[in-house]
């Protein structure tokens, strides 16, 4: 045999790319890492995050009132201005109505979560999931004002009361200065309930998903040991089933906070925190003012996570 046909060439094929990083990334899971999350960390960190806070810091400026240009001179009059009563009664409504709104999507969300995980299985749970999106998929704004012509004086609600004979009731409700209004579609009642048909969505999924993590051997063993239903509701299935109700909570109660469009459809006079902001920034021009009005509404959700963290319910999510 030819000794030349035995050299070897001076030159081996060079590896394919993909075998390359493989075999630089093997072993460096840090690495690895590094390159999965930088792209998003500094999207978060410089484009989000960056852009959310340099907004916010003009709540520590003021406003120059000859030539509505911002005043980049470090005051705290924004936030003496949250103290005044108009003000405070904003804050107070909104906080009010995100609670109330929150407390109602839990009370009508746990049933129809509890059916779903327990009762239904195929065919028939996927026509309850469906049931749920289905209003998720169209225009939210087209939701809105079907509400407001469902709550209208000419709307199907109110010709419902009549046929029932509690047109007196309903006028009854709208006449207290609270929640009424000239008609449902221009009250905090109405809002109200146009919020709750909005974020229940929000609130049966979480409670469904720790719902159906309830082994049901618990609820036979209770049953077992001579609990009433009642019992087993209160000892067993609220204290298992809290952090997805908490963990619902928190989309309804920030959703609702933070939202101007329909207090401004729906609602009448009265103002929320969403609307202030969008006035402001908007209509005023007072960019500092609406900045402040933001930072409210970011400590209210951030005292409202902490609390959500301790019951649990980021594990619901």
């Amino acid at each position: 045999m030819n000794s030349a046909s035995l050299t070897m060439p001076s030159h081996a094929p060079r590896a394919p790319l993909r075998r390359r990083l493989s075999t630089l990334l093997y072993g460096r899971s840090g690495l690895l890492l590094g390159i999965l999350l930088g792209p998003p960390l500094i999207w978060l960190g410089l484009i989000y995050a960056g852009s959310l806070l340099m907004l916010l810091s003009n709540a520590f400026f003021g406003l120059d009132e000859f030539s509505g240009q911002i005043r980049y001179a470090f005051t705290w009059q924004n936030f003496i201005d949250l103290a005044r009563p108009e003000n405070r009664d904003v804050i107070l409504r909104t906080l009010t109505m995100s609670l109330l709104v929150t407390l109602a999507c839990a009370l009508l969300a746990f049933p129809i979560a509890y059916y779903m995980a327990r009762y239904t299985r195929g065919r028939q749970r996927a026509f309850f999931y469906i049931a749920i999106m289905l209003p998720l998929w169209s225009s939210y704004l087209v939701r809105v004002y079907a509400w407001k012509l469902i709550l209208a004086k000419e709307g199907a609600i109110n010709w419902l009361a009549g046929q029932l004979g509690l047109d007196g009731v309903l006028q009854a409700l709208l006449s207290l200065p609270a929640i009424g209004g000239p008609s449902l579609s221009f009250s905090r009642l109405g809002t109200f309930i146009v919020f709750v048909y909005v974020w229940l969505p929000f609130m049966i999924l979480p409670i469904q998903a720790a719902v159906e993590r309830i082994p049901v051997s618990l609820i036979e063993a209770s049953a077992d040991l001579g609990a009433t239903p009642g019992q087993t509701f209160r000892t067993l299935l609220l204290p298992l089933a809290l952090p997805g109700v908490v963990a619902g909570s928190i989309f309804t109660f920030s959703l609702t906070l933070g939202d101007y469009i329909i207090p401004g459809i729906i609602g009448n006079s009265t103002l929320y925190i969403g609307q202030v902001v969008y006035m402001q920034q908007g209509t005023a021009g007072n960019l500092p003012f609406a900045a402040a009005f933001s930072l409210v509404q970011i400590l209210i959700i951030a005292i409202y996570l902490t609390v959500a963290k301790r019951l649990g319910a980021f594990d619901a999510l």
